[in-house]
């Protein structure tokens, strides 16, 4: 658990905060329920599975409250702007979105587990000789002050589920739960996007079930009035004269307000904002002004919108009415803000990037008119970790295929910053790595990277930028090919003066180098690409910071869609 988190990069004292919630209102609930009076002849009939089941029941609410507000994009990107303390935090809003989904399932799990001995038991006390505690207090009160939910013995337990309340909400809730955390794992998001999108949406069923979840009142307590009229440890061994002694009258029992709408309803409120101002903000036009098919199975988006302002490494959902009026899909932003248009690269790797391919006309040779291209939605941009590149003096820009995109926009904002002189870029160093497996996927970068190397000569700062590109997967033919021109002036994949590499990088040495060369420095460490090569590189920034605050130190940042 301890690596999980340090690879996805949560901060332990956030971590330990949000625990020590979770352990606080469980320890504080689960005592309310083992040793209050109101409940003490609850117990008597479910005994600890009572406060088993309401433990985790507050702890539920919690967490409930917490699990909208890290996927409030637009209240993030606001947050992230006007809180530069906290800004790291906020780009691992999916992170803790998933830490928080799994502890909402632990907590599910026992709840579940724990009601299942309770309704087990109400059903047992119900079959109770006559004339036992349990008995009586399974007979006791009319359709407002009961004490046991199960008012015949005979009551078939499937019935109970289905045509209660507690029951139907809680199995929608989940079912909900279960279809919306099995697909959201890795292999599924990948590979059946729209597997993920769609069952994701079934939180809306599972917020209703929560909060109507207990409005039934299922779980009874003594009343106010019964606890100050009828002392339970005094008269619990008197139940046989209950009502005919002045001490002991018949207790009243009521069931629990409903809580957990005090709980999330806040929340709630934030998320239906965000989704109005989504909502607003995509209906703006959008205008496609380019289209460019690369060889790499990779399609470039040129396009306006009004009002539109970016940073670097920020990403936006892009939505195309004519394959889906429901799909939004990320996509990072690969201009910069200093050009006149904002563009996204697509990679074709399934079905809906496959249909957005053809309806841009990506699978003909001849040019399509502006007005036959299809109508296209862009909701953000949002904000991401890469923002942050422009803070540090030296930054180390880490790419894996497709996942260079971001490192597109923030190359070229530094190029427009350096040929205008900007005073206030602070950058003085790059390190970039870009690592991909077939020789086609250099090729739609390597241009921006070829003008960027032969604007660094002109300038005499050909040491700004270092970059090392390398192919991690290749065949005895291009193996042959490439020994050939290894003399050549110029790489023969990509045409730069920089040789590609084979293999990967030895990053134990890159890091050492680095912090060889810049002593005394905040190094920023961006990635974008798989979680392997994330707990590789913050393994690899953690064990080459300096102990002293004054040396060296490799800040991690990875991309989190």
């Amino acid at each position: 658990m301890g690596n999980w988190l340090v690879n996805e990069g949560v901060s332990i004292f956030v971590i330990l905060v949000w625990l020590g919630i979770n352990a606080f209102l469980f320890v504080n609930y689960f005592n309310v329920y083992e040793a209050g009076n109101k409940f003490y002849y609850t117990r008597e009939l479910l005994g600890s599975a009572l406060a088993w089941a309401r433990a985790p029941a507050a702890c539920l609410n919690f967490n409930c409250m917490l699990i909208l507000l890290p996927v409030c994009r637009n209240l993030l990107s606001f947050l992230r702007g006007s809180c530069g303390c906290c800004r790291r935090q906020l780009d691992r809003n999916i992170s803790f979105h998933k830490l928080v989904a799994y502890m909402i399932a632990l907590h599910t799990a026992i709840h579940i587990i724990a009601h299942l001995f309770n309704f087990e038991r109400f059903m047992t006390s119900q079959g109770y000789e006559n004339g036992t505690l349990n008995n009586v207090l399974s007979k006791l009160g009319n359709d407002e002050s009961y004490l046991n939910p199960i008012r015949d013995p005979n009551t078939n337990p499937t019935k109970v589920a289905f045509t209660t309340l507690a029951g139907l909400s809680g199995i929608a809730i989940t079912l909900a739960l279960i279809l919306m955390i099995t697909t959201s794992t890795e292999i599924i998001r990948r590979s059946y996007f729209e597997v993920f999108w769609y069952t994701h949406h079934l939180f809306v069923i599972f917020f209703v079930g929560l909060v109507i979840h207990g409005v039934g009142r299922i779980v009874r307590g003594q009343t106010e009035g019964s606890l100050h009229n009828h002392n339970a440890t005094f008269c619990k061994d008197k139940y046989v004269e209950w009502g005919s002694i002045k001490q002991c009258p018949v207790p009243v029992f009521s069931g629990n307000p409903p809580m957990t709408w005090k709980w999330v309803v806040g929340p709630m409120f934030l998320y239906v904002c965000e989704r109005l101002v989504r909502f607003c903000r995509s209906h703006q036009k959008v205008v496609i002004t380019k289209v460019v098919t690369h060889p790499s199975k990779v399609l470039e988006l040129q396009m306006k919108k009004r009002g539109f302002k970016m940073e670097v490494g920020q990403y936006v959902f892009v939505q195309c009415s004519k394959i889906s009026r429901l799909e939004w899909h990320p996509f990072t932003l690969t201009s910069s803000p200093e050009e006149d248009h904002f563009s996204i690269h697509v990679r074709i790797v399934g079905d809906w990037t496959d249909s957005l391919f053809k309806v841009c006309g990506g699978d003909q040779k001849e040019f399509r008119e502006a007005w036959k291209l299809p109508s296209i939605t862009v909701d953000g941009p949002f904000g991401t970790a890469s923002e942050d590149v422009f803070l540090y003096e030296t930054a180390v820009l880490v790419g894996a295929g497709i996942g260079v995109t971001p490192f597109a926009s923030i190359l070229k904002s530094v190029w427009y910053k350096y040929t205008h002189s900007d005073p206030n870029l602070k950058l003085k160093k790059i390190y970039f790595y870009w690592l991909c497996r077939e020789t086609s996927a250099f090729e739609w970068f390597a241009d921006l990277l070829q003008s960027l190397e032969s604007q660094m000569l002109e300038r005499g700062n050909a040491n700004f930028l270092s970059y090392n590109i390398y192919l991690t997967g290749w065949d005895e033919n291009q193996a042959t090919h490439f020994a050939m021109h290894h003399e050549a002036q110029t790489d023969v994949i990509t045409g730069l003066k920089q040789k590609t590499l084979y293999g990967r990088p030895n990053w134990e040495n890159e890091f050492k180098n680095i912090a060889t060369n810049h002593p005394s420095t905040n190094v920023g460490v961006f990635l974008c690409g798989p979680q392997a090569l994330a707990k590789t590189l913050n393994k690899m920034s953690i064990a080459h910071s300096s102990a002293d605050p004054r040396g060296v130190h490799f800040i991690f940042n990875k991309e989190n869609f």
